[in-house]
């Protein structure tokens, strides 16, 4: 590193990444400089990144976030640096890039629940910055923030250790990005937040990729009846490749109606997968005496949903949140990827579309018109 006067960001090497700078105009590529990473750290070549709706959410600035920022929280890569003190990556290493790049040190990480680190939550997330409270990205001599410790709409990123989960050569990269959000969060809803037991019946609500993922958690969990709600046919197709038993189009039929008659009352996990209020209150109408409604899908910061309390305690039922399926990282990134290699797990099936980061415009149109299920952008197009 340069020890002169110059500050290194003038020689740090310039990129294209994906920046939001207000929510006035759209995101844009813009040349980035990229410092080296500090102890703890790695730079990453980013090879493939999944748009997904918190994407969208962040675009509309629906969520209260840094700006300028560098976007993108779903990717993968091949480590291209190391800072001092890095023990379990090595340059050239292939790794699925993790939103949740836990400390490790905090009451959650020790309690074995790195999915509400105290760092990630007080730190990372909202400040758009690293662990020790700065950012490595520069537009000229001013910081860019990162998006939730990844920034992976970039052609290289510099995240935590823990926020590079190393995969085996012989895993797709595009299929590991997806591995980096829609499948642990959706599997995991299912397998680690609500823990569904075998032969209960489960509702999920959005056939998205998170959707269609909680559907396949579902099928893991041995659910004895799997019902997929949506509004648009084709995303209800596909939720029968994936292991769906019935469908339900809510924009033909009362969905919560058509569920408490497929189910006989009710069933016992419904997995809000879209992040609205009217779907979070319909998971709570769709549940059994005993049932539990998961809520997967994030809404605007602010939204607020209701629900009787009465009859919340008299049927025993429950509301419970999923961040991020309760997943731990380095423990279940390799699991869901032998899922991936034996077959039980589909990935590739996720993927609609491959675009430039030039095109991340594109990728949110044909988004929000439900004509895909993941478009993944490739910084080397």
């Amino acid at each position: 590193m340069y020890e002169g006067s110059i500050p290194w960001a003038y020689y740090a090497p310039s990129m294209r990444s994906v920046v939001l700078s207000s929510g006035d105009e759209p995101p844009r590529v813009t040349d980035v400089r990229l410092d080296p990473p500090k102890a703890g750290e790695v730079r990453v070549r980013v090879r493939a990144a999944g748009v997904c709706h918190s994407d969208l959410h962040v675009r509309k600035l629906e969520w209260d976030v840094p700006l300028p920022l560098v976007m993108g929280h779903e990717g993968s890569g091949v480590v291209t640096e190391v800072g001092a003190g890095v023990t379990s990556l090595s340059e050239g290493d292939h790794v699925i890039l993790s939103w949740e790049p836990a400390c490790g040190r905090c009451r959650a990480c020790l309690a074995g629940r790195p999915s509400q680190c105290e760092v990630c939550a007080g730190v990372v997330w909202p400040k758009g910055v690293l662990y020790d409270g700065t950012t490595r990205f520069r537009i000229g001599d001013r910081p860019a923030h990162h998006y939730i410790g990844v920034s992976s709409f970039s052609e290289e990123t510099v995240v935590p250790e823990t926020g590079a989960i190393r995969v085996g050569t012989n895993v797709p990269l595009d299929a590991a990005a997806l591995m980096g959000c829609c499948v642990p969060t959706g599997v995991g809803a299912v397998l680690w937040t609500a823990r569904m037991p075998p032969g209960s019946t489960a509702v999920v609500i959005g056939c998205g990729a998170v959707g269609l993922c909680a559907v396949q958690g579902a099928v893991l969990g041995t659910a004895s009846r799997i019902v997929a709600v949506d509004l648009l046919s084709h995303k209800l197709d596909a939720a029968k490749t994936f292991g769906a038993t019935d469908v339900v189009d809510a924009s033909a039929v009362d969905a919560v109606a058509a569920v408490r008659e497929i189910t006989g009352g009710g069933a016992d996990f419904v997995f809000d997968c879209i992040g609205l209020v009217s779907t979070a209150e319909q998971s709570i109408a769709m549940l059994s005496l005993g049932g539990t409604a998961v809520i997967v899908g994030l809404a605007p910061t602010g939204a607020m949903a209701r629900f009787e309390p009465r009859a919340l305690a008299e049927a025993e039922q429950r509301i419970v949140g999923s961040n991020y399926g309760s997943v731990r990282p380095a423990l279940d990134f390799p699991f869901l990827v032998d899922l991936y290699r034996s077959g039980r797990l589909k990935v590739d099936e996720l993927i609609t579309t491959r675009r430039p980061l030039e095109e991340v415009e594109q990728a949110f149109d044909d988004m929000i018109a439900g004509r895909v299920v993941r478009t993944v952008l490739d910084p080397s197009l």
